[in-house]
């Protein structure tokens, strides 16, 4: 794909959008993680830090530490081969032994075990650790891939069947339940279509992309979402209500001139695992309305590991789209 010129801004801007529109939701998220902070009904969350890091005011958490590493590979190397996802379990290690504030007990245990193996082929050796992982308990859909996936949708604005193969690819590596799965190629569908088109799709419609066997489960869900309040699908820490709570924030924004503020706000009061649903609902509301629609105020704030800043994000971006 050629990356837009300054003839297509406004798809550029959305571009940018994306990974803005996550890393500004999971840091106005962040304080209130499982209740670190309170947030009477009708206030209004700030980037004030603290949460599970605790974090500085404006800083992103694992959600967008684990999608830059994604974002990195794709702008350097592509996500199209295995060499690609080995880059990526590394990437991941590294930030595990040198970055991360706060990691997931799944994908913690998943990577744990990946260290342990001392593997020649990271990306292998994470897969069968994340299956082992969902033979032995059962329980391996939670929203952990789901919160990373956007760069997925960016790398492949122009190839939806090679989108949909690496995004199950890549939440494959810590979460083996297929559900996870269907979630992450629902989601980077919606983006991708988002940044193509200006605006947030009908996620109804993207059942199609999944297989038939858990299409009608996947309509139901996404319709109770339609109708129901964010803070109906808490906890959100399974990978269903994590999406539902999302898409329910996106159907339902707090009352704001930008549709993107109010669908964050109306993201982090959902509740429980905060920084996670405002940080998907993000990347898609980010992806339909630009970067343009990210208050100055976050895009001046917000900041992460490893050591980045919104200018640093939106040049990424770019180089994902590029490639």
């Amino acid at each position: 794909m050629t990356l837009p010129d300054d003839g297509d801004a406004a798809r550029a801007d959305r571009i940018e959008g994306v990974l803005l529109g996550a890393a500004c939701g999971d840091a106005l998220g962040v304080p209130y993680e499982f209740g670190s902070a309170p947030l009477d009904r009708g206030e209004v969350p700030q980037m004030i830090g603290g949460g599970l890091g605790p974090y500085a005011p404006g800083e992103w958490s694992d959600d967008t530490q684990m999608a830059v590493v994604i974002a990195q590979v794709a702008a350097e190397h592509g996500l199209r081969d295995d060499a690609a996802l080995d880059l990526v379990v590394e990437g991941w290690l590294a930030w595990l032994r040198g970055g991360a504030s706060d990691v997931g007990n799944q994908t913690r245990s998943v990577l744990g075990a990946v260290v342990a193996g001392s593997p020649t082929r990271p990306a292998q050796d994470a897969r069968l650790a994340s299956y082992a992982l969902h033979a032995q308990t059962g329980h391996s859909a939670g929203n952990g891939s789901l919160m990373r996936t956007a760069p997925v949708a960016l790398a492949f604005l122009d190839d939806p069947v090679a989108l949909a193969d690496r995004a199950r690819a890549i939440s494959g590596l810590t979460h083996a339940d297929p559900l996870t799965g269907d979630a992450c190629v629902l989601w980077c569908h919606a983006i991708r279509l988002a940044v193509l088109d200006g605006a947030v799709p009908d996620l109804g419609d993207l059942v199609r992309e999944l297989p038939a066997e858990r299409r009608d489960s996947w309509s139901g869900w996404i319709a109770a979402a339609d109708t129901g309040s964010p803070a109906d699908f808490a906890p959100n820490g399974f990978v269903v209500t994590a999406l539902q709570a999302a898409w329910s924030a996106i159907r339902h924004p707090w009352a704001d001139d930008s549709p993107t503020v109010g669908s964050l706000v109306a993201a982090v009061h959902a509740g429980n695992d905060t920084d996670t649903v405002a940080a998907i609902a993000g990347a898609l509301l980010g992806g339909a309305h630009g970067a343009a629609s990210v208050p100055e105020q976050w895009l001046a704030d917000v900041h992460g590991w490893p050591g980045l800043r919104a200018d640093d994000l939106r040049d990424l971006a770019r180089r994902v789209a590029r490639r």
